[in-house]
């Protein structure tokens, strides 16, 4: 799936776009910036932030925007609103430059955002195909239904009717096929009678992207029931996938239904200038958008309070998974709930009781505005961080596979070679670029903070460049790249991404203190840094974002960079805000179980990084 596929087309605006505000309505916050053309350029000059207000006592969302954007004004001193109306277009013309804006965009994910159920006839082949394209379309998928998926005609009628989805997404056989099962589920969904989560008095948004053939018995079961739209079907033919247009209809439906009743939306929708997208979606186009400029692999991760999504293009095939279950205030509980109080502690640098450990996550969950205040705190939640990340991520290489049910298409060297289909696309060692999005990634104290969670999650093999998202802007430029590409890829390049650096991480695992490889480091200033890396190491070079450094490893025997055990190994990195990371501390990253020896081993690597202040700083 190319960006231009998945992304909406660039509209024209009535009047050239000289200043943009943005907001994007999160769970916790609203976020608004100011774009400004600065000479022949787009550059972010302000930003703003105001708690979200979807829910009691105001209930109206755009109570929060006017709020954020209120802040840019005096920040700025340019007058934007007048009373609940923003200014546009901007008053330079007429004579009065600091009044009004040109466009105003926002994206979306407060109240839940998108929630959707999707069904298909075999659960791990169209119903995974009909679970990826509602991904794609930015939605959280609360449960997939299928034919073979073990529950009883009931269990399905009772589940539809019990969930109050945002949307369906109905898929199911191929073109030309059997349409038995198809209206078998047509018929369980009508049974249900399901409502929306939003609006009691309208019809639930149903997209069918079937089998064409069945198009007339869907609609004579669910043309009355629902409100009913035909796509294309996500899978014409068993070996090909074809997601765009069942997104695309995804898209329309949201915001001529679901954002509609969706508390003060309709007012938001009112006042935007452009289409109202979901903020996964409009991250994924910048995602993609990345991807093709650059010509790489990539992750992507926007860790918010209440989900975790994991963007991933791999040669060029674009993934999104949610995993609405894993987030930093709402959902912190469930993050200790699926990772286990273990694997939260073993990241947690000081010694602590499980009891207090549990009551301080469940006081995020119940305040979820709340930032830590000490030290402890802090290393708290990135420990959870890194668990949400790493879980995330094993949810997202669940999906993010292969098409299952064919056989797949073999070259010549693959003659030998038993390839299953349903493999993972997500290959580590073929990773580029991770780029981290969120306020526990975005709005680290320190950027080293940022990076090393990143890696300690994720494990990455080989040479890895790491970004983050400065102050999360990347929902924001997603959809002004939707009326303004130059705009959306000026600021995105000089204001939004902040290149971390590069870690190298030999593959392989060893005693603490053994050599791992040999290094030469030759730097920009013309000096060699040799020596040793020896397992347990974690060694940081100052390298910035404009300099090149030479690195050569010579692994140990047992040790593999990419090009087979003990081979030699020589590339050339860029270096970012934190520099050059080597990571000897093998892969699969281990942590001693007994907490003395771990606490001891976790101050030794964060030390060696300067991740956080010491007592002397």
């Amino acid at each position: 799936m190319t960006a231009e596929q998945q992304s909406p087309a660039i509209m024209k605006p009535a009047h050239p776009l000289n200043v943009i505000v943005a907001t994007d309505c999160g769970s916790t916050t609203t976020k608004a910036i100011l774009i400004e053309k600065v000479g022949n350029e787009y550059r972010q000059t302000y930003r703003g932030e105001a708690p979200t207000t979807v829910e009691a006592p105001f209930e109206d969302v755009t109570r929060g925007v006017l709020n954020a954007i209120a802040e840019i004004e005096e920040l700025s001193g340019r007058t934007i609103l007048d009373g609940d109306r923003i200014i546009t277009p901007n008053q330079a013309a007429q004579g009065d430059p600091k009044r009004g804006v040109d466009i105003y965009v926002s994206t979306s994910s407060a109240g839940g955002g998108l929630q959707m159920m999707v069904t298909g006839v075999v659960q791990n082949m169209t119903g995974e195909s009909a679970q990826r394209a509602a991904l794609g379309a930015g939605a959280i998928v609360i449960d997939v239904l299928a034919s073979n998926d073990g529950r009883l005609p009931y269990e399905k009628i009772e589940r539809i009717r019990t969930m109050r989805p945002d949307m369906i997404l109905m898929s199911g056989g191929t073109d030309g096929g059997a349409v038995t099962h198809v209206v078998e589920m047509a018929e369980y969904i009508a049974a249900a009678e399901p409502r929306p989560r939003f609006g009691s008095t309208y019809r639930l948004p149903l997209v069918y992207a079937g089998n064409k053939d069945a198009q007339p018995q869907v609609k004579t079961i669910l043309g009355e029931k629902t409100a009913l739209e035909f796509a294309d079907n996500i899978r014409p033919v068993l070996e090909r996938e074809n997601l765009a247009p069942a997104r695309n209809k995804i898209h329309d439906l949201f915001l001529e239904h679901v954002m509609q009743q969706a508390p003060g939306y309709k007012k938001l929708i009112e006042m935007a200038g452009a289409p109202i997208m979901p903020t996964p979606a409009a991250v994924g186009v910048i995602m993609e958008t990345i991807a093709k400029r650059e010509g790489i692999n990539l992750i992507g991760v926007d860790i918010g309070g209440a989900t975790t999504d994991v963007f991933s293009v791999f040669n060029g095939l674009f993934n999104r998974t949610v995993s609405a279950n894993l987030g930093m205030s709402y959902s912190i509980s469930n993050v200790l709930a699926e990772a286990g109080l273990d694997n939260i502690m073993r990241w947690v640098p000081f010694t602590i009781d499980e009891q207090t450990l549990r009551n301080r996550i469940k006081n995020k969950m119940v305040r979820p505005t709340t930032i830590p205040q000490s030290l402890d705190e802090l290393q708290i939640e990135h420990a959870i961080a890194r668990e949400a990340l790493r879980l995330a991520l094993i949810h997202h290489k669940s999906l993010a596979t292969g098409l299952k049910g064919i056989q797949q298409e073999r070259t010549i060297s693959d003659v030998f070679e038993q390839r299953t289909s349903g493999k993972t696309l997500i290959d580590l060692l073929k990773l580029d670029l991770i780029v981290g999005s969120g306020g526990i990634l975005s709005h680290a104290p320190r950027r080293i903070q940022s990076m090393l969670m990143m890696v300690d999650a994720y494990e990455p093999l080989g040479v890895t460049t790491l970004s983050v998202d400065s102050i999360f802007m990347m929902p924001h430029l997603g959809v002004l790249s939707t009326v303004n590409e130059q705009a959306a890829t000026d600021v995105f390049v000089r204001d939004c991404m902040v290149y971390l650096g590069t870690c190298i991480a030999p593959i392989g695992q060893g005693k603490d203190g053994e050599r791992c490889a040999d290094y030469e480091v030759a730097l920009p200033d013309g000096r060699i840094e040799k020596g040793t890396l020896t397992f347990g190491d974690l060694k940081l070079f100052s390298l910035t974002r404009d300099q090149q450094a030479t690195v050569t490893l010579q692994p140990s025997k047992q040790v593999d960079l990419g090009e087979g055990p003990g081979q030699s190994f020589t590339r050339t990195v860029k270096g970012g805000v934190v520099g050059l990371m080597l990571d000897g501390r093998g892969r699969p990253l281990q942590l001693p179980t007994e907490q003395a020896a771990r606490v001891a081993l976790l101050t030794r690597w964060y030390q060696a990084v300067g991740l956080y202040p010491t007592g002397s700083s």
